[in-house]
């Protein structure tokens, strides 16, 4: 299980993966209640920022679960996918009881990684398969468990080759599931998807919808109808949700100020920054950063 590496008692504490004494690196297969006798709950409930992947099959209770400042809550069939990188927050264990994958990134084959798109920060964080993907998904993760626990029944690269096929299955399943009644949908169109790009990259030099249509070739209309049609919002507003997002990170897991955070993301001047918080949050860098950090000291029930 993974442990949490601390920095000033302040910060949400970053967390990289440690394979359990005699257990294959790279992976670790657990029910809800190991995690529970394992971990103690205080450090469950308080925000962290793994640097591996979470998987989740919920299959009894409810678990209401924080991803990146968003609550989720999960039933029955809910699957759940915390890339590294997001924060997350554990609500109450006590009453869910499931099944947990965790894996690092490099223990997939690059391939599979493409594939099942492991890398995205735009897919869902909670999904809800329908009856035929769900059948499958349970087999991909009854036969990934029952590897993960037989140990020393085959050579060790031999069973290390089986638990990496087996994740690869289950991974790739759960990023191509079935979308009911109105049929898969079409994937992104390759605007989208430029435009989706250069934003990870450049969204801390630029916020201006042109700059980026200048810089890809495209009008700004062209970019605003790919983002409508892909992500259901306007291209000014997909970039404003990215800046927010690594503001709210930055506040949430650093010391720095607000003043160091507006100078990270690109903004002219402290006062600029605020101003554009306050108006996509309603809450001032500081407000926010304290309703955070109140939480991490004193986790509520979940």
């Amino acid at each position: 299980m993974a442990k949490s590496r601390q920095g000033s008692s302040r910060e949400i504490p970053e967390v990289p993966f440690a394979a359990p004494a005699g257990t294959p690196a790279g992976v670790e297969v657990m029910s809800l209640a190991d995690l529970r006798g394992r971990v103690p709950e205080r450090s469950l409930t308080q925000p962290q920022r793994p640097d591996f992947h979470h998987l989740l099959a919920l299959t009894s209770g409810v678990l209401r679960h924080t991803v990146d400042f968003a609550g989720h809550v999960l039933r029955p069939g809910s699957w759940l996918w915390v890339r590294p990188g997001q924060v997350q927050q554990w609500g109450d264990l006590t009453r869910a009881e499931g099944t947990l994958i965790l894996f690092r990134q490099d223990f997939l084959d690059a391939a599979t990684a493409t594939a099942a798109r492991v890398d995205d920060p735009h897919a869902p964080v909670v999904s809800t398969p329908v009856a035929e993907d769900a059948e499958a998904l349970n087999l991909a993760v009854e036969h990934l468990s029952r590897e993960f626990r037989a140990l020393g029944h085959l050579p060790l690269d031999v069973h290390l080759a089986a638990l990496r096929h087996l994740l690869a299955v289950l991974v790739l399943r759960l990023a191509h599931l079935t979308v009911p009644v109105a049929g898969p949908a079409p994937e992104p169109d390759e605007n989208y998807l430029r435009f989706r790009d250069a934003v990870e990259r450049h969204f801390t030099r630029t916020r201006r919808v042109e700059d980026y249509a200048r810089m890809l070739g495209y009008s700004t209309r062209t970019l605003a109808r790919a983002t409508l049609t892909a992500a259901g919002l306007s291209a000014k507003e997909f970039v404003d949700r990215r800046v927010v997002l690594e503001a709210k990170r930055l506040l949430a897991h650093s010391d720095r100020t607000a003043a160091q955070v507006a100078d990270q993301l690109g903004f002219a001047d402290p006062s600029q920054f605020s101003k554009y918080f306050l108006h996509r949050v309603g809450q001032s860098p500081i407000d926010f950063r304290n309703v955070v950090r109140g939480r991490a000291e004193d986790p509520g029930p979940g």
